[in-house]
């Protein structure tokens, strides 16, 4: 049988969907923790070791996860990923796209220079900056979001609102990421998440927070929702800037009713799209990841 690494450090629902998954095409699907990868160079065997395939690399590597730790750790964690690329091991999402999305700023910078409709961002190592930005902003009646650059579900953010606000302006490790909050004229505050597949959006669902944050990690309530034209495009226009194999994407409506995307996730959870959508997203995920791998034999050689 073949075998696939599902690269994660904590497998939990989204891991037994996608084994699931693979296991109804004749795959068999294996938990693998980066941390638990090395480099070996410069001698016989396999450069790039990997805990549960000692005698040969996966026929394909399926990306859930990549750990946090010091800068350091992670570049290692990342340069597992490219190694195996350059081995000519599929990777779904990839290194690069891993980077790119986990970036908060260079998921701006590239949205921005694409011409993809996102909020204006500043990134600055510098309190006065900051400061200074965060002050013009406000007072011209404009609130701002201050995120870490990287992190996921709504942790660390805080909403600037008012000058008086200004005490809460607090850097991440050494960097301000600031973007303009995005108002609009609904009732309830909601984004919308869009799930894209192979650069075709696969399913949405608006998202209704107990606060201004959205995110289902913090509480917020899902529906289902309609690929419009607009929302559709939009979407797949991110994935596409990223090149991604698949993403989440984030989106809200302005105060003249059109979309902006907030943020790209290269690593997105789905249970929650899944919820109200009835779209089983392990199945389509593993038969798009099968169709991204080349035809492969039944066993992988060492390669040397």
């Amino acid at each position: 049988m073949r075998r696939l690494a599902i690269i994660t450090d904590d497998p939990g629902w989204h891991g037994a969907r996608l084994t699931d998954a693979f296991g109804r095409r004749g795959y068999h699907a294996c938990y693998v923790s980066l941390t638990r990868c090395r480099l070996y160079l410069g001698q016989p065997g396999i450069p790039v070791r990997m805990s549960g395939f000692e005698n040969g690399l996966p026929d394909g590597v399926f990306v859930r996860g990549v750990p946090g730790g010091s800068l350091e750790q992670v570049v290692h964690y990342l340069n597992i990923l490219h190694a195996l690329k350059r081995l000519g091991i599929p990777v779904y999402n990839d290194a690069g796209a891993v980077e790119r999305s986990v970036d908060k700023a260079m998921t701006s910078f590239l949205l921005q220079q694409a011409g993809v409709p996102t909020p204006a961002t500043w990134v600055t190592p510098t309190n006065s900056e900051a400061l200074a930005i965060a002050s013009d902003e406000l007072r011209g009646g404009r609130k701002l979001v201050v995120k870490p650059v990287f992190g996921s579900q709504g942790q660390g953010v805080r909403k600037l609102d008012t000058v008086d606000d200004l005490g809460r302006l607090v850097a991440s490790n050494g960097v301000f990421y600031l973007q303009r909050f995005v108002e609009n004229t609904l009732a309830e505050s909601c984004d919308w998440r869009v799930f894209v597949i192979n650069g075709k959006a696969d399913g949405a669902m608006r998202r209704f927070g107990k606060s201004w944050l959205n995110n289902v990690a913090q509480g917020a309530r899902c529906e289902v929702a309609s690929l419009d034209g607009d929302l559709k495009k939009l979407a797949e226009d991110a994935v596409a800037v990223l090149e991604m194999n698949y993403g989440g994407v984030d989106l809200m409506l302005d105060s003249r009713g059109r979309y902006t995307v907030i943020e790209v996730n290269s690593i997105p959870a789905w249970k929650g799209l899944e919820s109200v959508t009835g779209v089983d997203v392990a199945d389509r995920l593993a038969a798009d990841f099968l169709r991204f791998c080349p035809a492969l034999p039944e066993e992988r050689i060492a390669i040397l």
